[in-house]
């Protein structure tokens, strides 16, 4: 899958030999310029849906898993490898310095109608829903969370990257 972007923050060293490596598979859903986004109230701003994958879990049933989980989507249909963003985070478990995180980018078809979410517990004390709005409306807030916010995350940068390249190479 083609490289996007490699990220490196600040406070993460990429050359550590205390690296965690996590593979991640995230859903680029359009309806013409409507993005089925997450909005998470705990750090004000929208992501893809999509998570970590498990150990010796094939990618797209990763991906499958976690769009139905967080987004009750339903008929995930016409799933194409899109790019692969990769970053690398501090990291503050297990005597490792530094995560490194592989970001595989699919876009995909889901039914208009969502159903029940099957959220985590993190997930639902953080404020996640699953939201359809305009792509364009989710890039302006988000740039305004990086902006003004101090209760931004880690992963706004990496979601404000792929919501700009997909308007470049896909609406």
């Amino acid at each position: 899958m083609r490289l996007l972007k490699t990220a490196i923050h600040p406070d993460a060293d990429p050359n550590s030999s205390f690296i965690f490596s996590r593979q991640a598979a995230r859903a680029i859903v359009l309806n013409g310029e409507n993005i089925l986004m997450l909005y998470t109230e705990r750090y004000h701003d929208y992501t893809l849906p999509g998570g970590g994958i498990n150990e010796g879990e094939d990618i797209i049933k990763g991906l499958i898993r976690e769009l139905t989980e967080e987004t009750g989507a339903k008929g995930i249909a016409d799933i194409v490898p899109f790019g692969r963003y990769e970053e690398f985070r501090p990291w503050y478990k297990n005597n490792l310095n530094t995560m490194h995180l592989n970001s595989y980018c699919f876009t995909c078809s889901v039914h208009d109608e969502l159903g029940k979410t099957q959220l985590e517990d993190y997930e639902m004390h953080n404020g996640m829903r699953p939201e359809w709005l305009n792509i364009h409306d989710a890039i302006k807030h988000n740039e305004n969370t990086i902006k003004n916010s101090d209760k931004k995350g880690l992963s706004i940068e990496r979601e404000t990257f792929l919501l700009k390249l997909i308007i470049d190479e896909l609406i």
